[in-house]
């Protein structure tokens, strides 16, 4: 019966296609020192300048332009909300933008030592986005119609984001 609330997971039937991960592309983003806006109402708010970097990936490469940014909150719970919105210049010249919107956590001694520009491995905290493609280049209208997710590693002066296409 519909909007029954006792039902098991064996009365409700499975969609057949299960979801797989195709590499899209590693990037490797130079970021400026953080501006640190203060305690606000949400959290902490902190501003990144994006100087610069670059991407590569079985079907697309180029370089990451600076002028783009990452809004940060750190909560009142520790955790990281990061969204930042960028564009990356492709080998053949096309433009295409990036809206990135994530979560970053982690044991709060390895947040600090990360906040403090220590080296943290990636696999000691939790660092996961999901961008949001837009161009109006032909060759690549298809980012436009994918989903995407991505794991983040945070270093001193930049960020390494590799995506990956949901199939």
């Amino acid at each position: 019966m519909i909007g029954e609330t006792n039902m098991t997971v064996d009365q409700i039937p499975m969609v057949s296609v299960i979801p797989s991960l195709r590499l899209l592309y590693t990037s490797r983003i130079e970021i400026d020192i953080p501006l640190c806006l203060g305690n606000t109402r949400y959290g902490e708010r902190r501003i990144i300048h994006i100087k610069g970097g670059a991407f590569a990936g079985p079907r697309l490469s180029g370089r990451v332009l600076s002028g783009g940014a990452d809004w940060q909150i750190i909560r009142h719970d520790g955790i990281t909300e990061v969204e930042a919105r960028y564009t990356l210049e492709t080998h053949d010249g096309c433009l295409i933008y990036v809206h990135n919107w994530g979560i970053r956590r982690g044991a709060k001694e390895v947040m600090e030592r990360l906040a403090s520009g220590g080296k943290v491995d990636p696999s000691e905290y939790y660092f996961r986005t999901t961008p949001i493609f837009e161009t109006g280049a032909p060759s690549y209208e298809w980012l436009n119609g994918l989903i995407a997710i991505a794991s983040g590693e945070r270093r001193v002066n930049e960020v390494i984001i590799t995506v990956y296409e949901v199939t």
